[in-house]
């Protein structure tokens, strides 16, 4: 997924618990993990400015975009060379 949440790292810098920003922010803990999980398709703004709020952070500490890899790109690292013909030695 390219968007990745980092909201247990933001959790454990400021030494809080999940239940304490989940009873800030009106949301259940059920859901507060499932957004931490990243297994939620949004977030509604009010939510996000809610968490901040407790936090004490922007939005970009929270979330960070990671493009999402290609299959050329994985073989280029793992040493394959993407545009290599493969012949059967049979």
């Amino acid at each position: 997924m390219p968007i990745i949440v980092r909201l247990d790292v933001m959790l454990a810098l400021r030494k809080l618990k999940s239940k304490e920003l989940a009873a800030h922010v009106g949301i259940t803990e059920a859901n507060l993990s499932l957004l931490k999980s990243g297994k939620v398709k949004g977030v509604r703004f009010e939510t996000l400015e809610r968490i901040c709020e407790f936090l004490q952070c922007q939005p970009g500490d929270l979330l960070e975009y990671q493009p999402a890899r290609s299959e050329s790109d994985e073989d280029s690292s793992r040493g394959k060379d993407p545009d290599a013909q493969t012949h059967d030695m049979a």
